[in-house]
């Protein structure tokens, strides 16, 4: 590392940063310079039912959506957050599920931890499977002092999957997590109303 600058710290922090690395035939590169949205890492929680068989998914407007010049930026998502100081993925994750979807989690399963956009961004995202009860849960939450306007509404299995193949989802965490439970919705549903051991 050559030099590390700060050139705007606002909503985003944006650091430069002037360094080489090794190359795969050995030498080194020569001096690249490159700009990196630093940015807390984040929690996001898809949020399961498994004796109704449903998810619960919100929906709110994405301004980086609106300036992609998606047609609807109004986007389905996982619940999810910041990693605020002080706490850890678990903690972040049942605050937001009460903040977002006005339900409590009782348990969670780990699906992955990936980086969002490692050219450009230090975003890491914590992912989970978040068993709920979704009777009689939706409508409307988000905190006032965020300028959150959320939606929260239930999907059953089937009907979010088919979302997913229609292309109406169209952010990573969501993606992840519902391809994720596609592949082991049997199992986890199991897992959890038997208590078995899975993953072995």
């Amino acid at each position: 590392l050559d030099d590390e600058t700060c050139v705007f710290n606002d909503h985003l922090r944006i650091d430069r940063y002037r360094l080489t690395h090794m190359r795969y035939d050995g030498a080194w590169s020569r001096l690249i310079q490159r700009e990196v949205m630093s940015r807390e890492n984040a929690v996001a929680v898809l949020l399961f039912d498994p004796y109704r068989q449903e998810v619960l998914l919100i929906e709110q407007f994405r301004i980086g959506a609106w300036v992609a010049g998606e047609s609807n930026p109004w986007l389905l998502e996982c619940v999810a957050g910041l990693v605020e100081e002080g706490e850890d993925a678990e903690e972040v994750a049942i605050r937001e599920t009460l903040e977002e979807a006005g339900c409590s989690l009782i348990r969670l399963m780990p699906i992955a931890k990936y980086l969002t956009t490692p050219g450009c961004s230090s975003e890491q995202v914590k992912l989970f499977c978040g068993q709920i009860d979704a009777t009689g849960v939706g409508g409307y939450y988000g905190v006032d002092e965020e300028d959150e306007d959320i939606w929260a509404n239930v999907w059953s299995i089937d009907d979010a999957l088919q979302l997913l193949d229609d292309g109406k989802i169209c952010n990573s965490m969501t993606i992840i997590a519902l391809q994720w439970l596609a592949l082991h919705h049997v199992n986890l549903t199991t897992h959890w109303i038997e208590n078995t051991n899975w993953p072995p």
